[in-house]
Order: C-alpha cells, then structure tokens, then sequence
C-alpha cells in the first residue's frame, strides 16, 4: 500500500461515517501530555466499523508503517487505526514497530500498542 492508497482507502471510509467521538482539551507544555494529546485528537480518524477493516487491508497499512518513509501524520493516523483492530495482525505490526519506533512517535506508538492490546483482551 502507497501513502497515498491508505489516504484514499481511509476517506471512502470516512464518507461512510466516522465512529463516535469524545473530546476534550490538555492544557499542559509537557512533552508527555502534548503527545498523549495528539493520540487522543487521532481517534478523529476512526471511520465507523474500524474494526471491520479486513486483514489485507491492515497488512498493507502495517507494511507502510514498518518501511519507515511514510510522512508522520500518515504514520499516526495508520497507528491509531491498529490501536483499534482487535486482531493478532494488528497487535503483530504495533509490536514489531514498537521495538524501533521513530523518535517522534516512540510515546504515541506506545499508547496504540497499549490500546491494540486492550481492544485484543491482554
């Protein structure tokens, strides 16, 4: 899958409905609590039945993430959809991206892996 794929791919699904939000603000200059903003504002990503994505597709989205030169924000949005895909596939890619995240998104993709592991009952 190419970065632009995933974006199409994720806006026919957006067109579709976006799955139920909730918001808020984090008023805080700590790098933590910025990141783990960031995380949170992401779930705008969601489409409805995210977690009806099919494993090719999530294949694909993983292999972009783990061949590193996809921009951040595609890298972020791809993280949080796997954050929330209650398969072993997704929880795979998480963890093997976990073991040498980029810099930026070292606390962000711990948060997904954290979350995948959650929505996969661990």
């Amino acid at each position: 899958m190419t970065e632009k794929c995933f974006w199409k791919f994720l806006d026919g699904l957006l067109r579709q409905g976006r799955s139920c939000q909730v918001s808020g603000v984090i008023d805080s200059d700590e790098p933590g609590s910025r990141q783990a903003g960031r995380f949170i504002g992401g779930h705008a990503l969601l489409p409805e039945n995210y977690d009806k994505i099919d494993g090719d597709k999530i294949a694909g989205m993983g292999e972009l993430l783990l061949r590193g030169k996809a921009a951040t924000r595609t890298k972020e949005a791809i993280l949080i959809i796997l954050a929330h895909h209650p398969t072993r596939k997704a929880l795979n890619v998480l963890r093997e991206y976990n073991r040498k995240p980029d810099e930026e998104l070292k606390f962000f993709s711990r948060l997904a892996l954290d979350e995948c592991r959650m929505w996969n009952g661990l």
